[in-house]
């Protein structure tokens, strides 16, 4: 762990265009990948359309915010960061209750991507408030 952190991988902290970049292109691809992969395989998931609908819709909206961010930055980091945290951390429990609730119809794959797209999101939570708290 301490070679990570010698590294600079472990206390990584980017410019804040960088973060809203990367939370961006982060929220295309969630938003892209649920309304494409589970209509094209949908005998491998079992999360609701209702549910993979609002999720990918949050995730554009995301994404919107983090361009026009990245796009539009000036100063105003700090103010900024603040909401995409918030989303981010709210995307996270939200998609963790959807889980917990459509438990019994989801399959291996379900389970296996939205873990995942949790983890990868927190980790980014992790590194944007890591940003933020330089700015501070």
């Amino acid at each position: 762990m301490n070679i990570l952190k010698d590294k600079g991988i472990i206390a990584k902290t980017w410019k804040p265009k960088t973060v809203f970049l990367m939370d961006g292109l982060g929220a295309s691809l969630t938003s892209f990948l649920l309304v494409t992969v589970p209509k094209y395989f949908s005998e491998y998931f079992g999360m609701p359309q209702e549910a993979l609908t609002l999720l990918s819709t949050l995730a554009l909206i995301f994404a919107i915010y983090s361009f026009s961010c990245f796009a539009f930055l000036g100063n105003n980091a700090v103010k900024l960061l603040k909401p995409i945290i918030i989303a981010n951390l709210s995307y996270c429990v939200l998609t963790l209750g959807l889980v917990i609730y459509f438990y019994n119809e989801l399959t291996g794959w379900d389970l296996a991507y939205f873990l995942g797209e949790i983890l990868i999101i927190c980790g980014l939570v992790y590194i944007e408030v890591k940003t933020l708290k330089q700015l501070e």
